[in-house]
């Protein structure tokens, strides 16, 4: 699924200097842990017990290859540290140093490799910020495009790529006392362990073996979320799609990934070894077409056979996608496009849910008044640290779910939604229109900006009309009958307030007496 475009903000938006070590963040790797006598919980210590669970992280075992050479610290370490002891950030920088970290970072990522490079032999502060990896993943991509061999990180790729050696690390280089939020939010999130409490809520409805009509009846037509079970286990994929058949039968195709297109044996090799914030996500719309077996190894789910978007035929939108992603990939929080709702199949693997109905935004997620950009924080790890435990107290929580291999979650169209895989996951997503959800998507595609909110096309601004007419073509009088249910659904539902009630005596309601 293709969402709307995401404009992402700095963390120091989202979470103050000094946070993360006056909360007294704890990270550990894994470790056999000594049996204690139980105390008798009380009000109190469960509540301190679940603040300080929200600041505890488990790191992986392995970390990212640029931040072994220099430890990066929280600035509340520096805080709550002697006063004696200075940051080795702002006296490398010189007069940069009162830049925001974030900002820095922006500039930075306006450098070229070789000033990036000589930028970093200025100081030990500018030898940290300038490896910082995702500087180096853009000049990576901008520059081979998909035709590189990921080794260890992004600098160590883009150096290899280009001489065949590994970038130089001088051996002397000792670098201690540096505290930067900005830096170390992003080492964290990109080697952080998924807590085991974000799994354990798991609240959306469960169908297996339904009928088309209960679907319709109890889920598409009241907008609400489902996940289904049983419904693809007819699918060849679930069998064949290994590595081996998937490389065999791709052999020599590439596929979208990010900003650029990769062959699979270039993206499972990345995928195997990359431990990053926000890594690479295989999102292909053209992958039938490119490789016609891959189509032959799903069918659509029975519940959603009709497409109406169908009537147009090689000029309607984008809208089926294979997805692919090792564990830490996926979406940020999004809209589907085009008004549709969705289906989302996992053949691998399993991912992780979270969905808001139409009217609630997710706290952190803030869309432009004309819906066309939506600021939310820069990663999904990001996003759980700091805001999902503030939706625990909410009236209208999310709707959660871990959907797993052979499962099917059906997306409402308008519902926010985020995604994270939980392990190296494959999965097939399909948007589509039905009549129960044509005239939003017709409303949708006839807004005065639609030249910016319609995606997947390249005939915005027509494409209202191409779809409608092919409709009037296809199905004569259905926008109409659809219309007139609309409006006898929305009179049925209409409630007299009090003053309407009071105002017509045949209501039986109150009136006044003479």
């Amino acid at each position: 699924m293709k969402g709307l475009a995401l404009a992402a903000t700095s963390l120091s938006t989202q979470m103050p200097r000094g946070f993360l070590a006056v909360t007294k963040l704890k990270l550990t790797k894994p470790k056999m842990k000594m049996k204690k006598k139980k105390k008798p919980k009380t009000p109190e210590s469960s509540q301190e017990q679940d603040q300080d669970s929200n600041f505890a992280f488990n790191l992986k075992q392995t970390t990212s290859f640029s931040l072994t050479h220099f430890p990066i610290q929280p600035l509340g370490n520096l805080l709550l540290g002697p006063t004696s002891k200075t940051n080795l950030r702002d006296t490398g920088l010189g007069a940069l140093y009162c830049l925001p970290d974030d900002l820095l970072h922006d500039i930075l990522s306006l450098l070229d490799a070789t000033d990036l490079a000589v930028f970093s032999t200025a100081s030990k502060s500018t030898y940290v910020f300038s490896s910082h990896d995702p500087l180096w993943r853009s000049l990576v991509l901008s520059k081979f495009e998909g035709q590189f061999s990921f080794v260890h990180s992004w600098k160590y790729t883009y150096v290899n790529s280009l001489t065949g050696k590994p970038p130089l690390v001088p051996k002397s280089l000792k670098i201690t006392n540096f505290y930067s939020d900005y830096l170390f939010q992003s080492y964290l999130c990109a080697n952080m362990e998924f807590k085991p409490e974000w799994l354990k809520r798991d609240n959306i409805q469960r169908r297996r073996g339904i009928s088309v009509e209960e679907f319709i009846s109890c889920f598409e037509e009241p907008n609400k979320p489902v996940l289904l079970e049983g419904c693809i286990d007819t699918w060849p994929a679930l069998k064949k799609w290994t590595r081996g058949y998937l490389l065999e039968t791709c052999s020599g195709t590439e596929f979208a990934v990010g900003p650029v297109k990769m062959p699979l044996e270039r993206y499972f090799q990345y995928s195997d070894l990359v431990q990053e914030e926000r890594p690479l996500y295989l999102f292909d719309p053209k992958f039938t077409d490119e490789v016609t077996q891959l189509g032959l190894d799903y069918d659509v789910p029975d519940y959603f056979r009709e497409d109406l978007f169908s009537v147009l035929g090689q000029d309607r939108p984008d809208y089926r996608w294979i997805i692919m992603g090792p564990a830490g990939s996926g979406s940020s929080f999004h809209v589907d496009p085009n008004s549709t709702s969705a289906w989302n199949a996992v053949i691998k693997g399993s991912k992780k849910w979270i969905l808001f109905p139409p009217e609630v935004v997710p706290p952190g997620v803030h869309p432009s008044p004309d819906g066309a950009e939506v600021a939310c924080p820069v990663s999904i790890m990001e996003w759980f640290m700091n805001f999902y435990g503030s939706c625990r107290d909410w009236e209208k929580r999310p709707v959660e779910c871990v959907c797993r291999e052979g499962e099917v979650i059906f997306v409402p169209n308008g519902w926010w939604h985020l995604v994270i895989n939980l392990e190296e996951s494959i999965a097939i997503t399909q948007n589509y229109v039905s009549r129960r959800n044509l005239l939003n998507v017709l409303d949708f595609l006839n807004k005065p900006n639609a030249s910016v909110l319609v995606s997947g096309t390249n005939d915005r601004v027509n494409l209202h009309d191409k779809f409608k007419n092919a409709i009037d073509v296809k199905y004569p009088g259905l926008i109409n009958l659809l219309k007139l249910e609309a409006q006898e659904k929305a009179a049925k539902q209409k409630k007299l307030t009090f003053w309407e009630s009071a105002a017509d005596s045949s209501t039986g309601g109150f009136k006044f007496a003479l």
